[in-house]
């Protein structure tokens, strides 16, 4: 998405909220209907994801472009043994080829006994009558399933679900995604980020997805409790600021935060037009930054939000409020 230039993103946004493209070339203009799904990547600036910030001031990219992903999750490599686990299996099963000579057996078949054994304990937990999350299903799955499907018979799988598969909400399924929209909507707070009919637009596309990836006619019950998990845990990883907190004013889509908001404010009531390193620290305790944030790059991200200017006198850095 960060290759992408201001033009095409246009575009993209277009396409994502009225389910259309427009064209002009060669003297005819029209609109073309665009109506798709979207996978989209991006890396964050300087190739570092700041949990200080919000999503959209890490990948510099617009708020109404972001809030029309239904989902939104954040990759960082941090050490997990389970997932370097999987992750080295995967890349070692990839490199070695034919069977193992010296047990008889493939390495794919051999080389994850051990956790084989720790998910079939987790799954041992749950009764036939409980459903098993999708945290502990999908890992379930990846040592259930070792030998990748055919390209072809998936692709061929994909297109017959869209062509013949038009799955109907049931009335269990909507009561799970009616009392969840409910919870965000009177759980909200001011200052959090607003709740509209755009989430329950989601929740309903998401289920009608994960019902078609089944072949099924109608959304299920059990449908509608995934796609709330995985909202539930894309809503977590996107409000989790750098101390580890959940806060819900700095969604995905969010322009300042709280603390810049707070720490403009509190230059602007001072006074002062211009301001030195330590004013600037002292009014950071004013307003009680989060521990989390990196000051220096606290007052770097201003300024290239254009929302404080810096210069130098006397050999200085003096850094003063931008004229709006």
């Amino acid at each position: 998405m960060q290759l992408l230039h201001l033009p095409r993103l246009i575009g993209l946004l277009e396409a994502m909220e009225q389910q259309q493209v427009s064209i002009a070339k060669a003297g005819v203009v029209a609109s073309l209907p665009s109506r798709c799904s979207v996978i989209a990547a991006a890396n964050p600036k300087n190739g570092h994801y700041k949990m200080e910030n919000t999503v959209a001031e890490n990948l510099r990219m617009s708020g109404p472009l972001l809030s029309r992903f239904d989902l939104v999750f954040i990759l960082r490599d941090q050490a997990d043994s389970d997932r370097d686990r999987m992750i080295s299996g995967s890349i070692m099963n990839r490199l070695r080829r034919g069977p193992d000579p010296h047990s008889g057996r493939s390495y794919r078949d051999s080389g994850n006994g051990h956790g084989g054994g720790r998910m079939a304990d987790i799954m041992d937990q749950y009764s036939a009558q409980d459903l098993v999350p999708l945290k502990d299903r999908l890992p379930w799955v990846i040592e259930f399933q070792k030998q990748p499907l055919p390209l072809q018979q998936i692709k061929d799988y994909i297109a017959y679900a869209r062509e013949y598969c038009r799955p109907k909400m049931t009335p269990a399924a909507t009561s799970v995604l009616q009392r969840y929209f409910m919870k965000l909507r009177h759980g909200n707070r001011k200052g959090d980020v607003p709740i509209t009919t755009r989430q329950l637009e989601a929740l309903i596309r998401l289920s009608q997805a994960r019902a078609k990836a089944c072949l099924r006619p109608c959304v299920l019950k059990e449908d509608a409790e995934d796609v709330v998990e995985l909202m539930i845990e894309c809503n977590r990883q996107v409000h989790t600021d750098g101390s580890g907190n959940i806060d819900k004013g700095r969604g995905g889509a969010g322009g300042k935060n709280k603390p810049k908001r707070a720490f403009l404010a509190a230059m602007r009531d001072s006074g002062s037009s211009e301001f030195a390193y330590p004013d600037l620290l002292r009014i950071s305790e004013r307003v009680n930054l989060p521990m989390g944030i990196n000051f220096k790059d606290f007052l770097e991200n201003l300024r290239e939000d254009g929302a404080v200017m810096k210069g130098f006198c006397d050999g200085r850095p003096i850094w003063t409020m931008h004229s709006s």
